[in-house]
């Protein structure tokens, strides 16, 4: 009854789902890896970030460049303001007691005794910094050589969250946080990274650190994760079809053994004898037929019979 099994059409199904079923469960372990790997990093960087918010600072050019390791760290850096070059970055939020609410940063470039300038984010204050009575509230850089200290950041990018799409028009406003955004704006080198400090001027705010990027359990890790369940469901469902497309073969097997579909020229041969592949259901179809045959030409014989002795009397 199985003897479909090596049919051409069903080495092919088999050589399929062989072939399929292990790509699939091979994938969605691989996908599954990748989220647990964002989850290991994740808690890293967490703790990473805790151990860093009691570290002692270290100096700026031992931390470069920034890595998810070094992401989060303390960084100090010595030089002077240049209050000429003082940027507004709009469209930044900042979560407090209230919520998430709009604002923007105060970042102000830091010239180092080695010759580059640092970006520092001194803080964040509420608004959009388009008006003067938002600007007003920014209070002045310190004059004079000062020491900052604050958690060193990686440069962003169109990709990092929070970044608005694109800047505002207005002189003095920055999109991201950047060396290339800078390169522009200012005549001198930026270090390709930036802090944030800690300890901020009224009425500033500090401006918690970000993860590093790859590091969180953003979209990309639930992607994965997405992925992961998708990969798994296709192996089901080929173990699935390849069990339906079974079932309905033998199912089909089975009725052609019992003679069931078997009409009556297909199991009685040319010389009116039953074909020997047929079943019992098929030989007894075979007798009813026959007996209905022999009865057909019993009443035409007896029919022609009484109209003989019809037109014998006539005469």
């Amino acid at each position: 009854m199985y003897r479909f099994l090596l049919t051409p059409r069903w080495w092919g199904i088999n050589v399929f789902a062989v072939l399929a079923i292990p790509v699939c469960i091979f994938m969605g372990s691989w996908q599954l890896s990748r989220f647990e790997d964002r989850v290991d990093s994740h808690r890293q960087q967490e703790d990473r970030s805790a151990r860093a918010k009691t570290a002692a600072a270290r100096p700026l050019e031992r931390l470069l460049p920034v890595d998810q390791v070094t992401s989060g760290r303390q960084a100090s850096a010595r030089g002077r303001y240049d209050t000429g070059h003082q940027l507004l970055v709009p469209g930044r939020t900042l979560k407090d007691k209230h919520g998430e609410r709009q604002g923007f940063y105060v970042l102000t470039l830091l010239r180092t005794d080695g010759g580059k300038a640092l970006p520092v984010v001194r803080g964040w204050l509420p608004g959009d910094g388009g008006t003067k009575a938002d600007t007003a509230k920014v209070p002045a850089p310190p004059k004079g050589e000062v020491t900052v200290t604050g958690a060193l950041q990686a440069s962003e990018s169109q990709g990092t969250d929070g970044v608005p799409g694109a800047g505002g028009p207005a002189p003095g406003r920055l999109a991201m946080i950047s060396a290339a955004s800078l390169v522009n704006i200012v005549p001198y080198d930026v270090y390709d990274a930036w802090i944030t400090l800690t300890d901020t001027q009224a009425p500033l705010r500090a401006v918690p650190p970000a993860a590093a990027e790859g590091s969180g359990l953003d979209l990309k890790a639930f992607q994965n994760l997405g992925y992961t369940g998708e990969w798994f469901v296709f192996a089901g469902f080929v173990v699935f079809m390849w069990f339906r497309l079974f079932r309905r073969d033998s199912e089909a097997a089975r009725d052609a053994a019992l003679g069931i579909g078997v009409g009556f020229e297909d199991a009685v041969g040319a010389d009116g004898g039953v074909r020997a592949t047929g079943g019992a259901e098929a030989v007894t179809a075979v007798s009813r037929a026959a007996s209905g045959r022999a009865e057909d030409r019993q009443d035409e014989g007896s029919g022609e019979g009484q109209d003989e002795a019809a037109r014998a009397g006539k005469a």
